[in-house]
């Protein structure tokens, strides 16, 4: 089985056990830019699921905080792993911003240091932007 097929299936695997795990959570569905153009879904604002033109990603978001009482911005700080449709995939940490800007609706964005595990194994800087509604 190639590598490819496998990261997808792994993909899946994991996201589909965030899921079932979380039967009764808060859901949020947007689009954004992350790896390429692409959906976005995020439970309980901590799994962070992105498929894109480009490639999917999953992130586990380990801590989240508020920056202040009266801001609507909000702070996460996660864990997780990426592939490109390119054969590429790694491991990357996004720290990022929520901003709930109308009820039920939130902008966020984070940047990314990732380790590219794939090829020519190397460090990179990737970002990513997308605007989620709340079910």
């Amino acid at each position: 089985m190639n590598k490819k097929l496998s990261l997808s299936l792994a993909a899946l695997l994991l996201s589909s056990t965030a899921l079932s795990a979380t039967a009764n959570a808060a859901v949020k569905l947007g689009f954004g830019v992350d790896q390429g153009l692409g959906m976005s879904v995020r439970i309980d604002n901590t799994y962070h699921v992105f498929a894109g033109n480009d490639g999917a990603a999953f992130d586990y978001h380990f801590k989240r905080g508020r920056l202040s009482e009266n801001a609507p911005v909000s702070y996460f700080v996660g864990v997780g792993g990426y592939v490109q449709w390119d054969d590429d995939f790694g491991v990357r940490m996004p720290i990022g911003l929520d901003w709930h800007f109308a009820k039920g609706w939130s902008l966020y964005g984070h940047v990314n240091p990732a380790l590219q595990l794939h090829d020519d194994t190397k460090f990179k800087l990737g970002t990513g932007v997308g605007v989620n509604y709340r079910f």
